[in-house]
């Protein structure tokens, strides 16, 4: 019944000038996701077809869910412009699409091709009577339909679809440029780095680790989740950076006051993610900090934190509600690894009463007793690199072998 799948590029086609650019990036995107050599590729104008050539369109689907940047795609099938062989076709797409229940449906029809014979209302009449003659299911209803048979007449050919499956929409991943992703391992940090990458924005992750402070296991949730979004990266793959954070954080138990010690916490990690993003070519931070939703996350909160680094940081979850986060969670095939029960560095010693409006200058303050920016530049100088792939799962203790090659 269909031969091809019709890709949509949404808002890609007003990029003007870098129309070229966002479009042949989206292409390579969608190649590697679908990762197969039978199926050929037909570009056309706006629009690209991936020809089945008998391959399993649901694998083809599955592969374009990947893809940042897609408006949305359909199964498709190729017909004569002529309108015998079009009606023959459109019989065939919706017989394929009824199932034993009546079912509601309209035709809608756009016409490209100005100088066609039969005007849209024209063929959309046709259409509906040669379908409805011919089937015992359907029933008319253009205001509810739970099924719309659309036909194009475009220059070439007529394209005849039932369905519109949404796509990612968004940019394809890396043209925004690149950014470290603070991953704790909760719910919230692997959606925004995927909410980032939605929007163009190739990540590498950054993880503090605290063993034995945290148990392993922690850190094993953090490269699991890294292998998640690895399936949304080019070439399926992420870097993720893992820093030795337990010195530094012992450090801060003892010479910080218990109320301010997750906002302190959060500037030296701030100050050392700087520091690795500029390393790595990184020209944002990422982090899944939503407002008000713990103390560290107050807006007086995020100032102070703020203040100690001068490149931007991007909040993509800033106004979501917590719902709202778990259902991208549950959508990415995170959640499940998110709630696993192993807490990192900044949940296992919580303050009974952490400060929600900290004082800039009483941070500062209490960062001067100590040398922290000689254990900074310390956990910096040993923080190890890891490039994962969504192909290949690696456990935790395989990792003194895979950091001794520092990427």
């Amino acid at each position: 019944m269909y031969e091809r799948i019709l890709v949509r590029y949404g808002d890609l086609t007003l990029k003007g000038k870098n129309k070229k650019v966002f479009i042949d990036r989206v292409n390579n995107l969608i190649r590697e996701k679908v990762n197969n050599s039978i199926v050929k590729y037909e570009k056309n104008h706006d629009r690209l077809y991936i020809l089945l050539n008998g391959e399993n369109h649901d694998e083809i689907i599955k592969g374009l869910g990947k893809v940042s940047g897609l408006s949305s795609y359909s199964l498709v099938s190729k017909s004569g412009r002529d309108i015998e062989t079009v009606l023959e076709n459109a019989l065939k797409v919706i017989q394929g699409e009824i199932k034993h229940k009546e079912i509601k449906f309209k035709v809608e029809t756009k016409r490209s091709d100005k100088q066609y014979p039969l005007k849209s209302p024209e063929i959309t009449q046709l259409v509906a009577a040669h379908v409805l003659k011919n089937t015992s299911k359907l029933i008319v209803d253009v205001h509810n339909p739970e099924l719309v048979l659309n036909v194009e007449i475009r220059n070439d050919a007529a394209f005849i679809y039932c369905k519109k499956i949404k796509g990612m929409g968004g940019f394809p991943v890396g043209v925004a440029g690149k950014g470290l992703l603070m991953l704790s391992g909760g719910i919230d940090s692997p959606v925004a780095g995927f909410l980032s990458m939605k929007q163009g924005i190739e990540i590498e992750g950054i993880h503090f680790e605290s063993t034995p402070l945290t148990s392993i296991e922690s850190a094993q949730k953090v490269i699991d989740l890294t292998e998640k979004l690895a399936v949304y990266a080019p070439n399926s793959k992420i870097k993720l950076h893992m820093v030795p954070f337990m010195e530094l954080h012992t450090a801060l138990l003892n010479y910080i006051p218990e109320a301010y010690n997750i906002t302190i916490m959060r500037r030296m990690m701030y100050r050392i993610a700087e520091k690795i993003a500029l390393r790595n070519n990184c020209i944002v931070l990422v982090n899944g900090e939503s407002v008000g939703q713990v103390a560290s996350q107050t807006l007086t909160s995020m100032s102070v934190i703020n203040d100690v680094v001068r490149m931007p940081v991007i909040r993509p979850l800033a106004t979501y509600d917590k719902l709202d986060i778990i259902k991208i969670s549950k959508e990415i095939e995170c959640f499940k690894t998110s709630i696993k029960p192993f807490e990192d560095c900044c949940t296992v010693y919580v303050p009974k009463r952490p400060t929600t409006a900290p004082n800039l200058e009483r941070c500062e303050f209490y960062e001067s007793k100590y040398d922290f920016d000689k254990l900074v530049d310390k956990t910096v100088a040993d923080v190890k690199t890891i490039k994962l792939s969504a192909k290949e799962h690696l456990d935790i203790t395989m990792l003194g072998l895979v950091v001794s090659e520092v990427i």
